[in-house]
């Protein structure tokens, strides 16, 4: 039977440890502290830790916005230490690297913050005038400059690649714009001014990019490429404008022949400012493309003494108010059995605001024919009276209207 040998302590001692001990203990072996730290040695480690943290080099997370850390700040200040060009530099390495990875939005800033540095002064910043003196004759200006301005381009090329891939379109043609100024051979501006122009549909400026830049390169693939797409695209864009204007057309058309027909049967009718909805119930003629065909109007029987209606989608103006009156009559809600074929009487509304009787015989082109009837807002109203009280209603509207 194994005996359990019981587990000895570990001969390093743990650096908590240590510094608690040494804390506490002043007769623990430690070497000596300079005086400068003398009061350093006075924590614990907690606090050791957190100061530690002060430090770029051991921050496991940034401190918040407003809490000042100068070890970081002269972390941050190295980036902008050296000549324009190599500042630009740095920021452009980070930049492409952050487009590995696919961060559009990093990627993004630290190009503009590479172009933002070749804007700015040619002085390094923090050096002395003897340093500057120093330097005079190792920078040469003509070589400065060229690898400034393929900087400036590259940067832009990159940047722009990185709107494309967020969609932001026109900042997209902007920096293509900007890259192909310093360079006109660019293929990769051409390609993604090309790429953003078709996203936004504007078909004769991406085309007009795609042309540009396979005559720097006659076989690139991915000019290429695009420029099928865009070709599609056309195609596709202009069946769909040649339907709209056929349709427009169409409208236009059938509006002109409703107009006419209407004239030429003398019918009156005029729109107001606030039309009813009809959902799909218009005036229409039976074959839209002929104005003799047959004219339809949609038309509502009103009960003025029961506050009741009925509507017809399409009355047919050779059909009488009668073929209508025979189907309707009497309605479901009258209980007296008032309103009856026989013993009801159709009075319609005249252009001049009075009233004339709508015989149960006659058409409706006779009716609207008359030029005394006019049709609002494309519909026509016909007031159901019973007999019996005819006369009553005609003196209340007599009266609604101030002709008493």
């Amino acid at each position: 039977m194994s005996s359990i040998t019981p587990q000895q302590p570990s001969e390093t001692p743990d650096i908590v440890d240590m510094i608690s001990k040494a804390r506490l203990d002043p007769k623990v072996a430690s070497a000596n502290v300079p005086p400068a730290l003398v009061n350093k040695r006075q924590v614990t480690a907690d606090e050791l830790y957190k100061e530690l943290n002060r430090y770029p080099l051991f921050m496991t997370e940034l401190p918040a916005e407003d809490e000042d850390n100068e070890y970081l700040e002269a972390f941050k200040a190295l980036a902008y230490e050296g000549t324009r060009a190599e500042i630009a530099e740095n920021f452009k390495t980070q930049g492409n690297e952050a487009v590995r990875e696919k961060r559009w939005l990093d990627a993004r800033e630290f190009y503009s913050k590479a172009l933002a540095a070749l804007k700015g002064p040619k002085v390094p910043a923090g050096a002395s005038q003897a340093e500057l003196e120093m330097k005079v004759e190792e920078v040469d200006e003509v070589a400065e400059e060229k690898r400034e301005r393929g900087l400036a381009e590259s940067c832009h090329a990159n940047r722009a690649m990185c709107q494309l891939e967020m969609k932001n379109y026109g900042s997209c043609n902007r920096d293509c714009a900007a890259a192909l100024k310093l360079n006109s051979h660019n293929l990769k501006a051409w390609y993604r001014a090309a790429s953003a122009c078709l996203a936004l549909d504007k078909l004769p400026e991406a085309l007009d990019a795609c042309e540009c830049g396979l005559r720097v390169e006659p076989a690139n693939t991915a000019l290429a490429t695009v420029k099928s797409k865009i070709e599609k695209r056309t195609i596709h864009v202009t069946a769909i404008e040649r339907s709209r204007r056929e349709r427009e057309e169409r409208v236009r058309s059938e509006e002109s022949n409703l107009k006419y027909a209407l004239n030429s049967r003398n019918i009156v009718s005029r729109t107001t400012e606030d039309p009813p909805d009809m959902e799909d119930a218009t005036i229409k003629l039976e074959n839209p493309f002929e104005p003799t065909s047959t004219l339809s109007f949609p038309v509502i029987f009103l009960y003025p003494l029961q506050a009741q209606s009925d509507f017809v989608k399409a009355y047919a103006e050779t059909e009488t108010l009668g073929d209508h009156l025979s189907y309707i009559l009497p309605p479901p809600w009258d209980r007296t059995g008032e309103y009856s074929v026989e013993g009801t009487d159709c009075y319609m509304e005249t252009t001049a605001g009075g009233l004339i009787k709508a015989g149960r015989k006659l058409t409706l082109l006779k009716l609207l024919g008359s030029g005394k009837v006019e049709v609002v807002d494309g519909l026509v109203k016909v007031n159901v009276v019973p007999k019996a009280k005819a006369s009553i209603w005609i003196d209340e509207f007599k009266l609604r209207r101030g002709k008493q």
